[in-house]
């Protein structure tokens, strides 16, 4: 079957979730689109989830065995032929008109290779906001994103839409050969920066990149993910992707050291700069603990070169 769009939800032991991401993918107001749930090696319930909704006509399911969250959307792509391809995470809740805000943008845009919208949080049960602790640049690692009302272009690869709110053209998946499966998710590493990196090679091929705020998620903030920790965690992975990112793009070596360096101290000086305010203070204090992951990768990088998967 082949459709207009297609909506990808790639996943990997997410039970409690999964279900009403699905569902909210099959209630859209669109009239051409297929659902695709990527079961990326799940030990869980995942099948059985989907398999209660596999009536709907819409919905398909393939198991990726691969683990790795860019694996898991590059298989996504190849079980469609849909031109525009779109991604929600399992723990996300789309907008009824999700699907036709991102299609009108490509539509109304030939060159437009990547769209992202509007991202809300969804606060566990008995929290009814964010911890006083939690700035708004780290309530961005909760998904958190919104640039305004009005579409944007996207000239800056640090507002690179998130991933659990993404649309690609797939001429221009295809043109850079998919998701690079050196980045991304993996298991319960945190690594990142796949959707980065997909930017960084749109603007310099010539392609647009778009924020489109009609094309509105929710999504559910674990609680898990409300403790220090997993902050302090988020923070160090994110120095490690960097980390990787530059070295793939040719940008690794000994001149990361001073970049990082300076990333530390800056950070320890705004934590002490701010220490009355405990969501800036927090903020620059997983700024410079990510450094310190970003500086180990990138000597890990000079003394075993990495071989990167192709």
């Amino acid at each position: 079957m082949t459709v207009a769009i297609a909506a990808i939800i790639c996943t990997h032991n997410r039970e409690d979730y999964l279900g009403k991401a699905i569902d909210s993918l099959l209630t859209q107001d669109h009239d051409d689109y297929e659902v695709i749930v990527v079961d990326n090696a799940s030990t869980d319930r995942t099948r059985e989830i989907v398999e209660a909704r596999l009536p709907h006509p819409r919905l398909r399911y393939c198991y990726e065995a691969e683990v790795g969250l860019s694996a898991a959307r590059n298989r996504g792509v190849r079980e469609t032929e849909a031109a525009i391809i779109t991604y929600l995470d399992d723990d996300a809740i789309a907008s009824p008109g999700w699907l036709t805000a991102l299609e009108a943008g490509f539509e109304e845009d030939e060159e437009l290779a990547i769209a992202g919208g509007n991202v809300t949080l969804i606060w566990p049960d008995g929290c009814t906001c964010a911890p006083p602790w939690l700035s708004d640049g780290l309530a961005a690692n909760l998904g958190a994103y919104d640039l305004g009302n009005q579409p944007r272009a996207i000239t800056q690869h640090n507002l690179t839409p998130r991933g659990l709110n993404y649309a690609i053209r797939r001429l221009f998946w295809e043109q850079v050969g998919g998701f690079d499966r050196n980045l991304g998710r993996v298991g319960k590493n945190l690594l990142s920066n796949e959707e980065l990196r997909m930017t960084e090679l749109a603007l310099k091929r010539g392609w647009h990149v778009t924020y489109l705020p009609a094309a509105t998620v929710a999504h559910h903030v674990t609680p898990e993910r409300l403790e220090r920790r997993w902050f302090l965690k988020r923070g160090w992975w994110q120095g490690v992707s960097e980390s990787y990112r530059e070295q793939l793009t040719g940008a690794g070596g000994w001149g990361q050291f001073p970049r990082g360096g300076e990333r530390i101290v800056r950070g320890l000086y705004k934590s002490l700069k701010y220490i009355a305010d405990p969501a800036l203070r927090f903020d620059n204090l997983v700024y410079a603990y990510g450094q310190i992951g970003y500086l180990i990768t990138s000597l890990q990088g000079i003394l075993f070169p990495p071989s990167f998967k192709s």
